[in-house]
């Protein structure tokens, strides 16, 4: 008897059909071929990963922090506003990592989501630190160990959103109706102003609009994304302050989709920290598929040709620490599990299963601050 998956319906047999078409999700090794092939998955890249016109926009300093609010142009679209932060009165050289804000289904914040920034964040910010962070934005926590820290914004949020008027009618006449039968709440109990709710609740309806245009375009999300990201590792390779050859990244969620990202197309990054961002495809088969952004699906090739451990892995030996969350809503524990034995397989298969480290933590969705601790230790002795 065949399958029945809650999402499908009448059409529960189409996963068994799209089986008999392709032979979905075979093992992609680590290597220079599957390095080929996530660079031909991801189909972006309209100019060297360099940042245009850098301009230091302002400087603060409180909590034992140094700040810069820098911007630049990636060639396209609005200046990215990114926060760089590090020990106050720090001399020398030091490790660099880029903190990487998540998705959330919010796009109205990008960097504050991770960061303080210069001026106290407001109830909103506050309440997502609690909720997503243990109450520590880790942007600052790394700074506090010693390293420079870049957080970016990056296409489609914070200073590189789309402004509310440029979002298509119909997106916004969607987050409207949404809006007016429920205010958009991060959490439960936890409120946005009507023009945020609004903005949230069109900005989630617009991601399907802006995924036609990259697909469209010959790319995806995850591709302009990718780029970006990247973009910012070589504006952080760039500063004088930065040590050569010890560059990280880490993320939750959205975040640690992006870093995952990274690890696989950026060869500046040395260590990465992938945080509730992981699971086999199979697996997220009548589960999670539906609550997952665009991101996770960069093209239909991957899962014929892969899977995204095999996306993420594909750079191993480079060291890789996976979070996984017992309790995550958007993942199975079948599903997290078989992704954490396969990454271990890939790098036990290039002699380096030590440099993979997967860590599973209780309690849903999060990066709270026992797992920071755990991450951050690791980086540090990766990358100090």
């Amino acid at each position: 008897m065949a399958k029945h998956y809650q999402d499908l319906g009448v059409y529960s047999d189409l996963p068994a059909a799209a089986k008999r078409a392709n032979d979905l999700y075979p093992i992609a090794k680590p290597g220079k071929k599957t390095q080929k092939l996530v660079k031909e998955w991801l189909s972006f890249e309209p100019a060297k990963p360099k940042p245009k016109t850098v301009t230091v926009e302002k400087t603060w300093e409180k909590d034992g922090l140094e700040g810069e609010l820098v911007t630049w142009s990636v060639g396209f679209g609005p200046r990215t506003e990114a926060w760089v932060i590090k020990p106050a009165g720090a001399k020398g050289k030091l490790p660099g990592a880029i903190a990487l804000h998540d998705h959330g289904g919010f796009k109205y914040f990008a960097k504050d989501k991770v960061a303080m920034g210069p001026d106290k964040p407001g109830k909103l910010m506050r309440d997502w630190h609690d909720h997503a962070y243990g109450g520590r934005p880790f942007a600052d926590e790394l700074a506090r160990r010693g390293f420079v820290v870049v957080v970016p914004d990056v296409f489609t949020w914070g200073s590189r959103r789309f402004p509310l008027e440029t979002i298509t009618e119909w997106d916004r006449l969607i987050g409207d109706a949404l809006h007016e039968k429920t205010p958009w709440e991060p959490w439960p109990g936890v409120s946005a102003p009507a023009d945020i709710s609004r903005y949230a609740w069109a900005a989630t309806a617009h991601e399907h609009t802006v995924e036609k245009y990259c697909q469209t375009l010959g790319t995806s999300m995850s591709g302009v994304i990718s780029f970006e990201d990247r973009v910012a590792a070589a504006y952080l390779t760039s500063r004088k302050d930065v040590k050569a050859g010890s560059i990280g990244c880490v993320g939750l969620s959205g975040g640690g989709l992006r870093a995952g990202l990274m690890q696989a197309t950026c060869k500046e990054i040395g260590a990465s920290v992938v945080a509730g961002m992981m699971s086999t495809y199979a697996d997220l088969l009548d589960h999670n598929v539906v609550t997952h952004t665009w991101m996770l699906y960069p093209t239909p090739a991957l899962a014929r040709q892969g899977d995204w451990p095999d996306l993420v892995a594909c750079r191993a030996p480079s060291p890789l620490m996976v979070h996984y969350d017992e309790e995550d809503a958007l993942f199975t524990m079948k599903g997290m599990k078989a992704a954490d034995k396969r990454l271990k397989d890939h790098y036990k298969s290039v002699g380096a299963g030590k440099n993979y480290q997967g860590c599973f933590f209780p309690g849903p969705h999060k990066f709270d601050v026992p797992m920071q601790d755990v991450a951050f230790d690791w980086m540090t002795e990766q990358l100090a």
